[in-house]
């Protein structure tokens, strides 16, 4: 059987819990698989790795034990109120594989801070014999990184961190760590993670696979799927407004203005392509702690017809933001496991159709992304690059 170590970055929170504890409840066959795209039979061709193959592990800088964590998320009805407790020992088993992380550090990370979590990532693979690794970002929404030349220059880079100085976001530090301990990234936050030339230059020349970024899971799913459909019956949008809602620790994050405005930027970066012209599109993020985990998104939009005629459009999305991303965090880990093993190298374009902001790609409707990521999954499975380590 083939194990493949999922290591969480934020792996106390809220979709990082519901991942794990669904994963354990399929493979016991206590969950229905709803909701894992690549449970379709659209991905037979590309034998990934089963759920009940995926090893949890992570980093978190909370010390909430990961069974506490699934409690609010019972309550709230993210999970069947029976979930937590039936799986108790084997969350006690995952929790027992969480390091610490690290916080954003102003004055600069030193070597020493990478190496640790490196050397984290190493051990995991060894006490679990796993194939390989698969780091996923969960972590809080970080503001946007200056571009900076330590960023955009991996000798810089290099040079910053022996000297403690290098001032990078907290999600690149996880990325570096993570690509010089072989394992593959995926980035399911709007955080720069490996997106930075600097990181990026790292992943092509260690020859690993990485994806990101953002997580399309609501909102921005549904525009996807409506803009271009205003595009190709030649309707014109004029305007399209959304107002989020939502609760819950990202709710809490996005509170920060800097925080938001990296949120929001990636949420409104595709519309324009889609659309196939500018368009007012007044988008805003507000936290209501009364919410708790659920997200609700508005939108209006005003579009015009033939001979001008002036029409609009409203929708209402209404749901549990982690339990629309759990699932994809699965379906991401095995498909990244499934790039790494075929010889992967760089950004994984394919793997768009799960992010609002894709990286390596121009495409934003998801159709379109659709089709890109089967076809490349329906290619016959090819086994290891010949010399390849198992991570």
């Amino acid at each position: 059987m083939t194990r493949i170590g999922v290591w969480l970055v934020g792996a106390r929170g809220s979709v990082a819990t519901t991942a794990v504890l669904g994963a354990l409840a399929v493979r016991a066959g206590a969950a229905e698989r709803t909701g894992c795209v690549t449970e379709r039979p659209e991905f037979a061709a590309a034998d990934l790795p089963g759920l009940g193959d995926l090893v949890f592990g992570g980093h978190d800088v909370a010390g909430t034990h990961l069974a506490k964590s699934a409690e609010p998320l019972a309550r709230s009805g993210v999970v069947p109120p029976h979930l937590p407790v039936a799986f108790a020992e084997e969350l006690d088993a995952v929790d027992r594989g969480i390091r610490g992380g690290v916080e954003p550090r102003p004055e600069g990370f030193a070597r020493c801070h990478v190496d640790r979590l490196e050397r984290d990532l190493r051990e995991f693979a060894e006490r679990e014999a796993v194939e390989r690794v698969v780091v996923v970002d969960l972590s809080s929404t970080e503001p946007p990184p200056a571009q900076t030349a330590q960023l955009a220059e991996r000798d810089l880079l290099e040079a910053a961190l022996d000297a403690g100085t290098a001032r990078v976001p907290a999600s690149s530090a996880y990325a570096y760590a993570a690509l010089r301990a072989g394992c593959s990234f995926v980035e399911f936050t709007p955080n720069a993670g490996p997106r930075p030339p600097a990181l990026a230059a790292l992943a092509q020349e260690l020859g690993l696979p990485w994806a990101g970024s953002d997580g399309k899971t609501g909102e921005t799913l549904v525009k996807s799927v409506l803009a271009p459909m205003f595009a190709a019956r030649a309707l014109r949008v004029r305007s399209w407004s959304s107002t989020n809602l939502l609760g819950g620790g990202d709710g809490a994050t996005l509170a920060d203005p800097d925080s938001n405005s990296n949120k929001t930027a990636s949420k409104a970066r595709g519309l324009e392509h889609l659309l196939g012209h500018p368009v007012d599109g007044p988008l805003h993020i507000d936290y209501v702690p009364d919410l708790g985990d659920t997200k609700t998104a508005w939108d209006h939009v005003s579009f015009e017809g033939f001979l001008g005629a002036r029409m609009s459009l409203q929708f209402t999305w209404s749901g549990y933001d982690s339990a629309l991303a759990a699932p994809l965090v699965l379906d991401l880990a095995r498909l990244a496991a499934h790039a790494h093993r075929a010889g992967r190298v760089g950004v994984v374009p394919e793997l768009g159709f799960f992010f609002k902001d894709p990286a390596g790609s121009d495409a934003h409707g998801l159709m379109e992304q659709w089709r890109a990521l089967t076809d490349w999954c329906s290619e016959p499975a090819h086994g290891p690059a010949e010399g390849d380590e198992r991570r």
